[in-house]
């Protein structure tokens, strides 16, 4: 574990262990590389060498009032890959951290890159536009912002406790681990960045970003997400990536790499040893 300082004095925490091909981890919001524990141990007893960072205003990583964008989060990954002079690496990104690989592989090339994994992730767009009218409405993600601001440590236990994992579905059993776990990291880390996060996952278009991408990339999605919709983001992102392969789940949650990380974590390496 370290910390690199990016160009604008923002120090970004990271996790690194073992040896052997690269995979780095992207998490989603508002958490921290700690989501990705499950996956860390599992592909280190694989042989491979896993890297997961905090990003900017997350975790461990500087609380800086500025820089909540997808231009930033994907040079502050770039900043992680080069610090650690990272080569053919697999990267995974979770919700949000799917956005950011999208973007920091169309930002900054795949000269350093062998495949990816985007797992119920925000591409293309979420937010309804007239460009795409399958989105969700604006006043969705205003609303978030709203709860976010009037009591973040309330609104960091309902997510949890309902749509996030899936625990509000008839017959679903609630984990107080799991729900405790994802407030914790979510307080862990700065209001400002949760707040402007929500703008930065909702209302980037990566649309251009996957048409660039040549490497093989695997779009993880579920049909029963609750947190970005199935229709307007896996089948959407596969059809635009020049090398996509989509998997589909019928009725997993959005927060699937921890709930079902046995189904997920068998998928990932099946895809990345194939």
């Amino acid at each position: 574990m370290g910390t690199i300082t990016t160009s604008d004095g923002t120090e970004i925490f990271y996790k690194d262990w073992g040896t052997g091909q690269p995979i780095v981890f992207s998490h989603g919001w508002p958490l921290s590389a700690d989501d990705w524990d499950n996956q860390l141990l599992f592909f280190l007893s694989k042989g491979y060498r896993v890297v997961a960072h905090d990003r900017r205003g997350h975790g461990r990583s500087t609380q800086t009032g500025d820089g909540h964008d997808m231009d930033h989060y994907a040079d502050d990954l770039k900043a992680v890959v080069d610090h650690l002079d990272l080569r053919d690496c697999i990267h995974v990104g979770h919700s949000t951290g799917g956005g950011e690989v999208t973007h920091y592989l169309a930002r900054h090339g795949e000269d350093r890159a062998a495949k990816a994994a985007l797992l119920c992730a925000v591409p293309p767009l979420m937010v309804q536009t007239d460009a795409n009218p399958e989105g969700l409405p604006k006043a969705v993600f205003d609303d978030l912002q709203a709860q976010l601001a009037a009591n973040r440590s309330a609104f960091y236990r309902a997510l949890p406790e309902g749509p996030f994992y899936g625990f509000n579905r008839p017959g679903a059993v609630p984990s107080e681990a799991v729900i405790a776990n994802w407030w914790r990291q979510g307080m862990m880390g700065g209001a400002k960045a949760h707040y402007d996060g929500i703008v930065a996952f909702s209302q980037t278009d990566f649309t251009e970003d996957l048409r660039t991408i040549t490497i093989p990339v695997l779009v993880v999605h579920s049909e029963d997400d609750q947190i970005v919709p199935y229709a307007d983001s896996g089948p959407k992102s596969a059809a635009l990536l020049k090398n996509g392969v989509l998997k589909t789940y019928k009725d997993l949650p959005h927060g699937l790499p921890t709930t079902h990380a046995d189904v997920v974590n068998a998928d990932l390496l099946e895809f990345f040893r194939s």
